[in-house]
């Protein structure tokens, strides 16, 4: 039993800094204003796409465009928001601190996960509830399609999530997070089918987009929330669920295990020496 209870001590511990770090991160006028120029970046696009068609469908183009843009900002949150995150903890002797105290490293994971689903939550939603009232036949797909909609969450949380985290564990700096992993995700969003279908580009391009989780995100919010007619423009004319299920899966199972190891062996060599020597590198580069 006091196993049990240990255990049900440390999700509440994970719980609680999880609630600190997300009002933290909620109320940072400079965390907030970027998170909503970016959507609002998304959203007016999308906004004079209205009125278009994708060929072929009978579907307008901004809600057709809607889910995928969804899909993508989950991965892009999962992958990147976790590896800056867990990047800029070891740099700032964060991760050094929760390393120090017993079952740390664990409430501090747990916690990092907590906010993460905190994050990806508050961002589809600013996403998806201005797509219910802007972009024709989003809410009709919503009242029908929640049910998909919400498992393709989760389970591309549980599929990028990790990744972020081992992503992270890698990197010292975390300016090089954005800087290095930027460039990948968008050139994957560019060939996954976010803004177009999928089917426009050369079998072999479609081919390198069906190995990451962008393109089955985007395809797994598509097949929740838009209509069959856009089955002409997917692959196969199908949704493929079994294969959105199985791919995302496989990168869930990947990341949870690579992401054990990779933190520990991170855990190991954080320092007081090396949390100052990074302090110093960055007080140099302000």
């Amino acid at each position: 039993m006091s196993g049990v209870a240990d255990r049900a001590h440390l999700v509440r511990l994970s719980i609680r800094r999880g609630r600190i770090e997300t009002r933290g991160s909620f109320t940072d006028p400079a965390e907030m204003f970027g998170t909503a120029v970016m959507i609002g970046i998304f959203l007016a696009v999308l906004f004079f796409q209205r009125g278009d068609e994708v060929e072929g469908t009978g579907v307008d183009a901004a809600a057709a465009s809607l889910p995928g843009v969804i899909g993508m900002m989950v991965v892009f949150t999962g992958l990147l928001g976790m590896a800056a995150a867990l990047s800029m903890d070891r740099e700032d002797g964060t991760l050094l601190r929760a390393k120090a105290l017993p079952g740390g490293m664990g409430v501090y994971l747990g916690g990092k996960i907590v906010f993460m689903l905190a994050l990806i939550g508050a961002t589809v939603l600013l996403l998806l509830v201005p797509g219910l009232f802007l972009y024709e036949g989003t809410a009709a797909g919503l009242a029908r399609g929640w049910p998909m909609l919400l498992w393709v969450l989760l389970l591309g949380i549980a599929a990028t999530v990790p990744i972020g985290a081992a992503l992270g564990s890698l990197f010292d700096n975390p300016r090089l997070v954005n800087g290095i992993g930027m460039l990948p995700v968008m050139g994957l969003s560019a060939i996954s089918g976010v803004f177009y279908p999928v089917t426009a580009l050369p079998e072999w391009v479609q081919a390198i987009a069906q190995v990451f989780p962008v393109y089955w995100m985007a395809l797994g919010m598509r097949a929740a929330l838009l209509p069959d007619g856009m089955l002409a423009v997917e692959i196969g004319e199908s949704w493929r669920t079994l294969e959105t299920a199985g791919v995302l899966g496989a990168w869930a199972l990947l990341g949870m295990v690579l992401a054990p190891v990779l933190l520990r062996r991170m855990a190991r060599r954080v320092s007081g020496a090396k949390v100052e020597a990074a302090r110093q590198k960055a007080m140099q580069r302000v």
